[in-house]
């Protein structure tokens, strides 16, 4: 997908130290993959490749990809250094990051491409920790230097494409109580129930609201890119939860998946009353796409109904409670009759 945003956008245009960094360890393993977490003992993970790491002690100092290390963080973990979007262009904090302080982590690449192998190997990880949405790939690894990261320290690759959002989510959640943090820090479960509320309510608006059509979409000055709903965990839960969307019967497949690749001449294939644009620094701004008269002219455009789909959202439930509590708002304040206009 020339390179299109999340699984593939890496070019649209695209933990952690713990120790004593670790909020509330825990001795006691998770349910589920981890045989120990504690700090004195052997400590062994077998990640979504069915790899098995299989280390002296737990790990302290992990290093994670950017989405990753987000994720770890609101469950209560803190990186030494991370790799991918983590800082903007005028210096603030990527939203790619989450939380993280990008201030008191190390940055060892912060576009696609970029991952100093130098730098990485001199910050003496015990582990990375990385998300996967292509099997067997670490996101944000260069393929060329995967195997002399692999040489340096152990790495966990946890499945993001072709799975449900909750998975995702719980499986960080045991991934950050195996690093040693705890699951039932207060911040943790208010996120949870957070996220549960925000579920409900979301379900609850869309089944009062079934005529209210969406759709989500990308772009890149040559191209619009539709999204894939069943490649896409964010969208098919919101699916799973009522929302009516209009999305492609199957992805174009040369370009990987995810999405359906339209010319701009072709952008108005499908129409909805409000749109999500991917809203990453990568990605093409809605100013831009004024320009394309095919999209000025679609229905949602006309009727302001744009509004920001946070497409690499880190998996956690204060991310994704964040991300459907501004869902919520803005099919709240949205028509659900311009496309028959």
């Amino acid at each position: 997908m020339a390179r299109v945003p999340r699984r593939t956008l890496a070019v649209l245009g695209a933990a952690v130290l713990l120790g004593a960094g670790a909020c509330g360890t825990t001795d006691a393993p998770p349910s589920g993959t981890a045989a120990s977490s504690s700090a004195q003992g052997p400590w062994t993970w077998t990640d979504d490749r069915g790899k098995q790491i299989s280390v002296p002690q737990r790990p302290q100092r992990v290093v994670a990809q950017s989405g990753a290390a987000a994720a770890l963080w609101d469950f209560g973990v803190r990186p030494v250094a991370v790799f991918g979007p983590h800082r903007l262009k005028g210096g603030g904090r990527d939203p790619e990051v989450g939380e993280v302080d990008i201030a008191k982590v190390e940055s060892i690449g912060n576009v696609w491409g970029e991952f100093n192998v130098e730098k990485y190997a001199s910050l003496q990880p015990d582990l990375l920790v990385a998300g996967m949405y292509q099997k067997d790939t670490l996101w944000y690894v260069p393929p060329e230097s995967a195997e002399a990261v692999d040489q340096i320290a152990p790495t966990v690759g946890v499945q993001l494409s072709g799975r449900p959002l909750v998975d995702i989510i719980e499986k960080y959640g045991e991934l950050a109580a195996a690093l040693g943090a705890d699951p039932e820090a207060a911040p943790v479960v208010a996120a949870e129930k957070r996220f549960e509320d925000a579920s409900a309510a979301l379900k609850t608006l869309a089944a009062e609201r079934p005529g209210l059509s969406v759709m989500i979409v990308t772009g890149t000055p040559e191209s619009l890119y539709v999204a894939y709903l069943p490649d896409h965990p964010d969208i098919a839960y919101w699916g799973e939860l009522g929302l009516n969307i209009v999305y492609p019967e199957r992805p174009t497949e040369s370009e990987g998946g995810f999405w359906e690749v339209l010319s701009w001449e072709n952008a108005d294939k499908y129409q909805a009353d409000m749109i999500l644009v991917d809203a990453r620094a990568q990605s093409m701004k809605i100013e831009e796409m004024a320009g394309k008269p095919t999209w000025a002219r679609l229905p949602a455009v006309k009727a302001g109904q744009l509004y920001p789909w946070h497409a690499a959202e880190r998996y956690s439930y204060l991310g994704y409670a964040q991300v459907m509590e501004e869902l919520k708002t803005n099919l709240e304040k949205s028509r659900d009759d311009v496309v028959s206009e």
